[in-house]
């Protein structure tokens, strides 16, 4: 890495959610955000559910989000790579998003080593064991055939359906659950069944929504990235450490040790 530069992480903006003002309020702070971390971002990675509904058609895409989707062009016209994890909301990202805006799509976890440390990304939807009935859907989401059959419908059937189907589904589940103890959360399982077979500095995901950061051991920590509805919280890494934070001043992120890990 070069000196002075860092490397930022951000996840589950859910940009489109309802209420819509509340929305465009959160998607303001957000280009505020990548706007002050433009000056020294040598990369930026996205982990995942930026959108809350996100579908191409192959003449139409969803509308809204200019703010964001300009600042990110900017970004990646000023030759910063901007890195795009889908996740389970926006998970039917083709070929539009990458070519308007520039930014690197990722559809499977990621490994990468900066000074030393290795790293392995992931937006973390379906990773680990359990939630059979999730995986099951993810495979409908990402089949080939059940996506031509969806891009058949009209988009202004479809696109409703779509924030119809998640804003019902944020009404009854919440924003997120409760975290569930270090013996039981999934991402944290699969980090400790990963670091078994090869070593990992640091595991980043998105999806749980709950901010909190994990240390598996001595050498290695899980850091769940948290959201952009309740905590506003990114990671960084400037060369040395990797860092959680909250970007608005309430700190509500979890740090706990599990020893027995690696």
């Amino acid at each position: 890495m070069e000196e002075g530069k860092k490397i930022y992480f951000v996840s589950d903006a859910h940009l489109g959610l309802y209420p819509a003002q509340e929305s465009l309020e959160r998607e303001k702070l957000l280009v505020t955000w990548l706007k002050e971390i433009r000056e020294d971002a040598a990369e930026i990675y996205l982990l995942g559910d930026i959108f809350d509904y996100w579908y191409e058609f192959r003449k139409v895409i969803p509308r809204g989000f200019t703010r964001f989707l300009g600042a990110v062009s900017e970004i990646t016209d000023s030759g910063i790579p901007v890195h795009f994890f889908t996740g389970n909301h926006d998970v039917w990202v083709f070929d539009y998003l990458p070519k308007e805006t520039g930014v690197i799509v990722h559809r499977e976890p990621l490994v990468k080593t900066w000074n030393g440390k290795k790293f392995y990304m992931a937006h973390g939807d379906g990773l680990g064991p359990g939630d059979k009935s999730y995986k099951l859907l993810k495979w409908a989401f990402t089949n080939k055939v059940l996506q031509w059959v969806f891009s058949r419908l009209h988009p202004n059937f479809s696109v409703g359906l779509g924030h119809a189907w998640s804003k019902n589904s944020r009404q009854q589940k919440g924003v997120y659950a409760d975290f569930k103890g270090t013996d039981k959360e999934w991402l944290i399982l699969h980090s400790g069944n990963l670091l078994e077979k090869e070593h990992y500095d640091y595991f980043i995901y998105g999806h749980r929504h709950i901010p909190m950061e994990i240390s598996l051991g001595t050498k290695s920590r899980v850091v769940c990235l948290g959201d952009w509805i309740v905590n506003f919280t990114y990671a960084v890494f400037d060369g040395n450490a990797l860092k959680l934070l909250p970007y608005t001043k309430e700190d509500n992120i979890i740090r706990m040790d599990v020893p027995e890990i690696n």
